[in-house]
């Protein structure tokens, strides 16, 4: 690699370190506190909600990669056309090829680092994550039944302990199961234990009553003296964790266990997944091309166009969206399945057409006029709102006569 290539190549591995870190850390907090009911409902522990966290890591690095490349190479070409430097390369007679070969390097080696993602540390991620899932289930009517509480095991069974005895036992038991279509059930009893009769875990109920009230209005009261409620059919058996497609490695995908129960209820989703494994870290050198192909050329600042970062977001956001939707379909159907493929090597053929004939890559005028006029009344806004907090009168427009 000659110095100017070595240039261009450290730019925009600077740029993509930092574009990687922040938009990692963004996505990371957001998925990060979507799952943090985990925690407080089977009242694990902190440190248990770090390591989920972490582990949830490997899972949104390959997704964030893409768009980490596209806004390096946007910055880092935009840099270079507005330091003139693209004009410098130009004249000097150097080929495109000079920028493109260093963009490529970066791009190969974010794609090989998303498929190690994808494919090795990931799913060993994703084994750790549903183990302990497994295990905050597991211990769920241990740790959520609380004195004085109000919890949800289910999806409408709800259950409050008004006490807890030193024995061990629970005083003062309410429970509302509405789970069965057209039929409300609620229970008291004045005492109650927990206990596990091999795999089997139920809430032992003494001297109570069930109200059942139908779906047609009747209502009839029975008391009991003993009641079993069986609470082992609410969440898996500890230490024995599901598994989905996305959980699997590479090699699982490739050749599934026909007896596993998830991959009989949807073998299609498995065939889909392990066709998105293989086309997925693609994305970044779609994306770098996609970049090289929109701000690649040198442009004279006084040529009225729509911001090329813009440009570059809108287009890989629109290639990204079309790759999950035919994954999507692919789930359920296999003829969308070559449709996986045809995405990302579509769009490379199509950039490299634009970059071998020295076309710049833009948004229809029309769209780019929308999204320039767009910015440009959110702007105005944005100047209008901050002049009346400042307590300023309104900015005249136009000019004196």
């Amino acid at each position: 690699m000659n110095i100017i290539e070595r240039y261009v190549l450290r730019r925009a591995f600077i740029a993509f370190s930092a574009a990687l870190a922040g938009t990692l850390a963004i996505v990371w907090v957001t998925q990060a506190l979507s799952r943090i009911d985990i925690v407080t409902d089977s009242r694990q522990s902190a440190g248990t909600f770090l390591e989920i966290a972490t582990l949830i890591l490997p899972s949104v690095v390959p997704e964030v990669i893409p768009f980490a490349i596209a806004i390096a190479l946007g910055t880092t070409l935009f840099g270079l056309n507005s330091d003139s430097e693209l004009v410098v390369v130009n004249a000097a007679g150097a080929s495109r090829w000079i920028l493109l070969k260093p963009i490529l390097i970066l791009a190969i080696l974010a794609s090989a680092l998303s498929f190690v993602f994808d494919n090795a540390i990931d799913p060993l991620a994703r084994e750790r994550f549903r183990n302990l899932l497994a295990d905050a289930r597991a211990d769920l009517i241990s740790q959520v039944i609380q004195e004085g509480s109000f919890q949800r095991l289910d999806d409408k069974l709800f259950i409050q302990v008004g006490q807890r005895l030193p024995d061990g036992r629970l005083g003062q038991i309410f429970v509302a199961d509405s789970r069965e279509a057209g039929t409300e059930l609620v229970y008291y009893a004045k005492e109650g234990v927990v206990a596990e009769f091999g795999a089997m875990k139920a809430l032992l109920m003494r001297d109570g009553v069930v109200h059942r009230k139908q779906e047609n209005g009747d209502i009839s009261v029975i008391n009991f003296e003993s009641y079993a409620f069986d609470l082992s059919a609410l969440m898996p058996a500890r230490n024995e964790p599901i598994f989905f497609a996305k959980d699997r490695s590479l090699s699982f995908l490739a050749n599934p266990d026909t007896n596993d129960a998830v991959y009989q209820r949807s073998p299609q989703e498995f065939h889909a997944e392990f066709h998105r494994r293989l086309t997925d870290w693609l994305y970044p050198i779609v994306f770098a091309l996609i970049a090289f192909g929109v701000a690649g050329d040198a442009r004279s600042h006084r040529e009225a166009r729509i911001h090329p970062l813009v440009t570059i977001v809108a287009i890989c956001m629109f290639v990204r969206w079309l790759g999950f939707f035919v994954g999507n379909r692919a789930d359920s159907s296999a003829a969308w399945t070559p449709f996986i493929y045809l995405v990302p090597f579509g769009y490379i053929a199509f950039v490299s057409v634009f970059i071998y004939k020295n076309k710049p890559l833009e948004l229809p005028l029309s769209v780019a006029e929308y999204m320039m006029g767009t910015v440009r009344a959110f702007n105005d806004r944005l100047i209008l709102l901050r002049h009346r907090l400042l307590g300023h009168k309104r900015p005249e427009t136009g000019s004196e006569g």
